[in-house]
């Protein structure tokens, strides 16, 4: 059963930057749901993304796997054969919880959970690379980078599956789509505090671009075909195929 998150139900003198510590893992499953609109739907797709689009021989890497749920939609659909699936976070209490999620199901794929930095870690013969709400977390200089070597690591016909926070351009847009999200929130049970306190938290260390950024920055790492397949207020979803 999952526990009821309630780290920012009571004021605090110091709101520290949010991390994903034990704290948060223990709540993350509900955290995520009440706070993302369309997540399951989102981690839906990515297996059925999966299912199109693994190649057999290959790698499928899911970088910043928090829990693992994409690691677990790919591994319960991918068809293709020999296919080994990486998932790679820094958060040593969400890798520790990780391999005991990923290790319950069974699934034809192998299934490999490291602690680790992405920006550090090898991106080869890749068919699938999955980025779900992990870049906004990156440092915004070291973004295209990454984008760069998961491009590289990529075999022709890959694909990346990239999940984001946007941050619209225009200041009236971006405010009515916070406002539409903290709505969101409010519906699912989250007090005034709790949002306020929150926000405050992320506002250090989860920066959004914007989609222009993210397209710009897919097409200079050479992605040629990019489709965004979800949006629900300033939360979105594209596939970029190699």
């Amino acid at each position: 059963m999952t526990d009821t998150d309630l780290i920012f139900s009571n004021k605090k003198s110091q709101i520290k930057d949010f991390a994903f510590d034990e704290q948060v893992v223990e709540v993350f499953p509900d955290m995520i749901s009440r706070s993302v609109p369309g997540y399951n739907t989102i981690i839906n797709t990515i297996g059925s993304l999966s299912r199109e689009y693994a190649q057999d021989n290959t790698n499928i890497y899911d970088l910043g796997c928090s829990l693992g749920a994409a690691t677990l939609s790919m591994k319960r659909a991918i068809v293709a054969k020999n296919c080994s699936i990486i998932g790679i976070d820094n958060s040593p209490a969400m890798v520790e919880r990780c391999k005991i999620h990923v290790n319950a199901f069974k699934g034809e794929s192998v299934v490999e959970i490291n602690e680790g930095n992405i920006l550090e870690t090898e991106i080869l013969n890749a068919s699938i690379v999955v980025l779900n709400f992990t870049l906004q977390f990156i440092e915004p200089e070291q973004r295209q980078a990454l984008m760069q070597k998961i491009y590289d690591g990529l075999n022709p016909g890959g694909v990346l599956i990239l999940s984001e926070k946007l941050a619209a351009p225009d200041s009236r847009c971006n405010e009515l789509l916070i406002d539409l999200h903290h709505d969101f929130k409010r519906a699912n049970g989250y007090s005034e505090l709790e949002i306020a306190q929150k926000r405050t938290a992320l506002e250090n260390v989860m920066r959004p671009d914007s989609l222009e950024t993210h397209h710009s920055r897919l097409a200079t790492s050479g992605f040629n075909h990019v489709t965004q397949w979800f949006q629900c207020f300033n939360f979105m979803s594209l596939v970029a195929i190699k």
